[in-house]
């Protein structure tokens, strides 16, 4: 089998194009790196991606490191359904709108959250600092007011009538904040109605692929 994934499901963008594999019926060989282990950095790991990141895909010769790159190349070269990454170059704009958005914000504010919320607890054993978090979790709520308001206002997608790459990125991003045991979509119904779209179309992928974060939810929820 020539695609290899490198990925840790606690990533977000490492699960979006595990899920985009699956989905689509892509035949890849898993190639799990433990970030908890920090086996992104050794020096085998780092002569496939230098920046010791995860996702990383290595097709034959040929590797990227970047997420967005990767579900673009893979949406191109595998037979997937046009809606993913439509050929049309509008269609297509929307699509890559979105993408160069969620950077700086949907997966910069989410993960942030996550961070403080989950990872930095679980490291230290210290609990977060309650008026840092609470600036952190203001500022994702004015992302996803932003996705409501703006690529949410006319359409069930993200960017379009129709599921795209865009949206796979943007529900694991959303996702990422529910292993506290937060209800990332209370008092949104928009932001409720579409992912409830997007993981139902994902499924049943979707609930195996976030099996880890839904297990950290549930933990979070019993304590």
């Amino acid at each position: 089998m020539s695609l290899k994934v490198y990925f840790d499901l606690m990533s977000q963008p490492a699960r979006a194009v595990v899920l985009f594999c699956k989905v689509n019926k892509i035949p890849f060989t898993p190639k799990p790196i433990a970030l908890r282990k920090y086996e992104q950095q050794s020096e085998e790991y780092k002569r496939i991606n230098p920046f010791q990141k995860v996702p990383t895909i290595q097709d034959g010769d040929f590797k990227l490191t970047e997420s967005v790159a990767i579900l673009q190349y893979l949406a191109e070269k595998y037979n997937v359904p046009d809606h993913w990454y439509p050929k049309d170059l509008q269609a297509r704009s929307k699509v890559r709108e979105y993408m160069a958005w969620q950077h700086m914000n949907t997966r910069m504010h989410c993960a942030t959250v996550f961070i403080h919320e989950v990872i930095l607890p679980r490291a230290t054993g210290t609990p977060p600092d309650e008026d840092e978090l609470k600036q952190h979790v203001n500022t994702m709520h004015t992302t996803l007011t932003a996705m409501e308001d703006v690529f949410l206002k006319d359409t069930p997608y993200l960017c379009g009538d129709k599921i795209s790459i865009a949206d796979l990125l943007g529900i694991c991003e959303v996702e990422q904040v529910v292993a506290s045991g937060r209800v990332v979509t209370a008092g949104r119904p928009t932001l409720q109605t579409w992912t409830d779209r997007v993981k139902t179309d994902l499924a049943p992928h979707f609930d195996e692929v976030h099996s880890l974060m839904h297990k950290l939810r549930d933990r979070s929820k019993k304590n």
